[in-house]
């Protein structure tokens, strides 16, 4: 006599081929953990690129991977194994980084912050070219906390330009382990300014830096954030954000302390996708 197959032992069968084909071996992250860890590993790679200048030590590099490990739970070890693992088994990682994409552009679209082009440029003696939202959230559970802007105008902007990065901050107290950081840069032909700052107290704060008084300026970026390494407060806000643009003038001043210059060959920098 011939026994038919039961349905229910076929349908647990088949669920347990299924599980069997998906599961990865033994010491190689699962699909969902391993798209998780790339996720924040992008964004870390783009962190890099916006700021090469402060990650052109290698210390600095690991040290933001090392967070990315960290945050999951994962070592360096099992990561490298984990590439190797899904280099070799293509379809399934191609797969994997179209859902990463997906995930980033809808990080993106959440935020609805996505920076603005920049403005025509213009002769006028002042203008606000600051091209994302007026406000900024720092929170302990953001990976990249805080914003980045990197403004290239059409037509560059006249010598001797002067920016004043303008914000008003509250929620700090006394004694923090991290305070706001706040980076803002212009980009000559064959320079690049640097000044970094740091607030330490609630209150309104600006960030001035003059451009070289014979040379154009083409690019104006940099950041604001916070680093969230042994975090010990609740919630940070900055409001009425705004960066102004000023034609030369003889009174402008900046703390020359916190100025640095590069005169090295500049990189292009990727696009960070995530607030």
């Amino acid at each position: 006599m011939q026994l038919k197959p039961n349905k229910y032992v076929l349908l647990i069968g088949g669920f347990l081929l299924l599980f069997a084909c998906g599961k990865t071996p033994r010491g190689v992250l699962s699909e969902k953990k391993m798209q998780a860890v790339l996720t924040d590993m992008q964004i870390a790679e783009a962190m890099i690129g916006v700021d090469y200048a402060a990650y052109r030590d290698s210390g600095y590099k690991e040290a933001l991977y090392e967070s990315v490990f960290r945050k999951h739970k994962v070592t360096q070890e099992v990561y490298d194994s984990s590439l190797v693992w899904y280099g070799k088994n293509l379809d399934i990682y191609m797969k994997m980084y179209d859902r990463i994409r997906t995930d980033l552009d809808g990080r993106i679209k959440e935020l609805g912050d996505v920076q603005a082009s920049a403005a025509p440029a213009t002769r006028n003696d002042s203008v606000d070219i600051w091209p994302r939202r007026p406000y900024l959230t720092f929170k302990q559970e953001t990976f990249f906390n805080g914003v980045v802007f990197d403004l290239k105008p059409d037509r560059n902007y006249p010598s001797g330009s002067n920016f004043v990065l303008g914000m008003r901050v509250w929620g700090l107290r006394p004694g923090m382990e991290q305070y706001p950081e706040i980076r803002l840069s212009v980009e000559h032909p064959d320079t690049t300014l640097t000044v970094n700052t740091r607030i330490t107290q609630d209150g309104y704060y600006e960030t001035r830096l003059q451009s070289l008084a014979t040379k154009q300026v083409k690019r104006v970026y940099g950041y604001i954030r916070l680093d969230n390494a042994d975090a010990d407060y609740y919630r940070v806000y900055a409001d009425s954000l705004n960066l102004m643009r000023y034609n030369y003038r003889s009174d402008f001043s900046v703390n020359k302390d916190s100025l640095q210059t590069e005169t090295a060959p500049l990189m292009e920098l990727s696009s960070l996708m995530t607030e």
